[in-house]
């Protein structure tokens, strides 16, 4: 079954540490853009980062701060967030690759639900404006929805 894009619009402070983040660091190329806004193709997905100004809240109410957390395997998950579920090898590759860019991850590469269903391996971090974003892999990619 071949599953539509999805579409993800967030607010960023700035554009070009976005661009850095989603484009170089993690790969995204980029698509449509103006001074306000980027395109990114987030693995054949639309995302959208949206410049907001102080005067919009942003500064005040950062994204990915103070939104809340749930305890996840004895981590607190920050809430919201979005990511992607990857290939074994490139969530691997993509860990080795933020590790080496000296990423400061809210939770650090680790295997999740090790011996049980949903066993994963997940990561967590921010990106340059505090939004929340985890990668997460399975060995049997089947497991996704296992309870």
């Amino acid at each position: 079954m071949t599953l539509p894009p999805f579409h993800l619009a967030f607010p960023v402070r700035d554009l070009e540490s976005s661009r850095r983040f989603y484009g170089e660091l993690l790969g995204c190329a980029e698509g449509r853009s103006s001074d306000r806004w980027i395109d990114f193709d987030f693995h054949g997905h639309q995302i959208v980062a949206h410049m907001v100004d102080v005067a919009d809240g942003l500064e005040s109410t950062p994204p990915g701060e103070d939104a809340g957390s749930n305890a996840v395997d004895g981590h607190d998950v920050p809430v919201p967030h979005f990511g992607l579920v990857l290939p074994w090898q490139d969530w691997h590759e993509l860990a080795d690759r933020l590790r080496a860019d000296g990423t400061t991850f809210v939770i650090e590469p680790y295997l999740r639900f090790e011996g049980l269903p949903g066993e994963q391996a997940t990561m967590f971090l921010l990106d340059p404006s505090g939004n929340a974003l985890e990668f997460k892999s399975f060995k049997d990619p089947a497991r996704l929805f296992a309870t």
